[in-house]
C-alpha cells in the first residue's frame, strides 16, 4: 500500500542489529518487518549488516535484497570488540547520509554523540534493562547503565516495547520524548506436526521453552520443577547448552530422562510448530520488556506458564498461569498436564491477548512516529516534542491494539 500523504517519506537506516535476513533474533525480524513494510510504502531503507572476516578489505559495501539497501561493513575483531567496532562504524556511515537513524538497543550508545553532532535524527529502541541482568559482572552492567544514560540523551526520541520499560526509561527523559510500541508477531492457526516426529514428540505430549539458557530466564527452576516427578509428558528446552558453562552444567544436571534439549532452532517451520502442538508453553524471562518468544507463543494459542512479573503479566494477560518459584512452578505444571478446562480457558485468552500485537499496527505506528522525528524542527533542549499520536504509540493495556 502507498503512502497516504503527500510530503515525501525520509530515508531510514537501521543500526543495532546484526543484518538481514533475520536469522539471529527478535531485532532482526522485527528490522526485516519493519524495512519491507516501509520499501513498500516508498521509503528508501537501509539496514547495516556486520560481517566479521581475517583481514578487512572493503570496510563498507552495499547491496539490493528486496528492495532493502544491505550495507555490510566489515570488522576484523571477535566476540563483544567486534560489536563495538562495527557500532562505530556504522555510526560513522550514518552520519554521511541524509536519512533518521533507527537504533535498536542501546549497548553501543556511545558513539550516538557522534551521530548527534553530524546533525542526524536519531531514534532509539531501548530494548529491556540490561544492566540489570545478573549474568554481567560488575563492570559489564556498570557500561550498559553508562550507555543507557547516553542513548536517552543523544536521541531525539526513545520507544520502549513496554509499558514497564516506559516507565523505566521515563526515570532519564520526559514522556514527551517516548514512545510506547510493543514487539509483533503472526496468527498461526496451524501447523505440520512432521517436525515433532524428529525429535520424538506428539501433539500435547509435551511442555516447551524458548529462549537464551541464562539464569534471568530461569531456566534452571522450570527444568527442577518439571523434573521433581515423571510427568508422562516431554519437557523440550530450546537454546544452546555450551561446555564449560556452570549454569548450563546445572541445567543438564538437574534434567529428568523426560527433558530434552534439541539445542538452539532457528528454522521457523519447526519452531512454530513446537509452540503450536505444545500443551503448554514456560516462559522464565524477568528481565525485559515485550519478549518476542512470549507474544509469538499467544500467537500460536498456547498456554502459558510464566515467572510472576509485570513484563510478563502485562504481556500475556490475567488469564495465564505464573509462577514465583520452584514448588509454584511445579504446581502450575501439573495442572497444565491435567486440567484439561483450564487449559483451553487459558489457550483461548492467548488468542485474545495476541490481537494486542499486530504487526501492521505496529508497523504504521513507527511509520507515524519516524516520520513525526523526520519532520520535527524543535529546538527544545529535551528533544523532540512529538503530537499525540506519537507520543502515545501502541496500547497493550486493553484487548486491542489502540491507535
Amino acid at each position: 500500500m502507498a503512502r497516504m500523504t503527500t510530503q515525501p517519506a525520509p530515508s531510514l537506516l537501521i543500526l543495532g542489529t546484526r543484518g538481514l535476513p533475520a536469522d539471529h533474533g527478535g531485532f532482526e525480524t522485527f528490522a526485516e518487518r519493519l524495512a519491507l513494510f516501509l520499501v513498500e510504502r516508498g521509503w528508501s531503507v537501509g539496514v547495516y549488516c556486520q560481517d566479521e572476516v581475517g583481514q578487512v578489505d572493503t570496510r563498507f559495501r552495499s547491496e539490493t535484497w528486496r528492495g532493502i539497501e544491505l550495507i555490510h561493513v566489515q570488522v576484523s575483531s571477535r566476540g563483544p570488540r567486534a560489536t563495538l567496532e562495527f557500532d562505530y562504524h556504522c555510526v560513522r556511515h550514518a552520519a554521511q547520509r541524509e536519512a533518521v537513524s533507527l537504533v535498536l538497543g542501546y549497548n553501543g550508545a556511545i558513539f550516538l554523540p557522534l551521530l548527534r553532532l553530524a546533525g542526524r535524527r536519531i531514534v532509539t529502541n531501548m530494548d529491556g534493562i540490561e544492566w540489570r541482568r545478573p549474568k554481567w559482572s560488575m563492570p559489564v552492567r556498570a557500561w550498559f547503565w553508562v550507555n543507557e544514560w547516553i542513548a536517552a540523551w543523544s536521541s531525539h526520541h526513545l520507544v520502549a516495547d513496554h509499558p514497564a520499560i516506559a516507565d523505566h526509561v521515563a526515570t532519564r527523559r520526559p514522556r514527551r520524548a517516548i514512545s510506547m510500541i510493543p514487539y509483533g508477531g503472526d496468527p498461526v492457526l496451524t501447523a505440520p506436526s512432521d517436525p515433532l516426529a524428529t525429535l520424538g514428540l506428539q501433539p500435547g505430549g509435551y511442555m516447551v521453552s524458548i529462549c537464551r539458557i541464562e539464569p534471568d530466564n530461569n531456566i534452571l527452576t522450570i527444568v527442577e520443577a518439571f523434573s521433581r516427578t515423571k510427568r508422562g509428558a516431554k519437557l523440550v528446552v530450546l537454546g544452546e547448552l555450551r561446555e564449560g558453562n556452570d549454569y548450563h552444567r546445572r541445567v543438564r544436571a538437574a534434567a529428568s530422562d523426560e527433558v530434552i534439549f534439541p539445542g538452539a532452532i532457528y528454522d521457523a517451520v519447526t519452531v512454530g510448530a513446537l509452540r503450536f502442538h505444545a500443551r503448554a508453553y514456560l516462559h522464565g524471562h524477568t528481565v525485559g520488556g515485550t519478549n518476542p518468544s512470549l507474544v509469538e507463543a499467544l500467537w500460536a494459542g498456547s498456554a502459558v506458564i510464566a515467572h510472576d512479573n509485570p513484563y510478563n503479566r502485562l504481556t500475556a494477560g490475567e488469564d495465564q498461569s505464573y509462577f514465583k518459584d520452584i514448588d509454584s512452578c511445579e504446581t502450575l505444571i501439573a495442572r497444565a498436564l491435567t486440567d484439561d478446562a483450564a487449559l483451553g480457558k487459558a489457550r483461548e485468552s492467548a488468542r485474545l491477548a495476541s490481537l494486542r500485537f499486530d504487526w501492521t499496527d505496529i508497523l504504521q505506528a513507527y511509520e507515524t512516529m519516524i516520520v513525526g522525528v523526520a519532520e520535527s524542527r524543535s529546538k527544545a533542549r529535551q528533544g523532540y516534542l512529538p503530537g499525540p499520536e506519537a507520543a502515545n504509540g501502541l496500547s497493550i493495556d486493553g484487548p486491542t491494539a489502540t491507535r
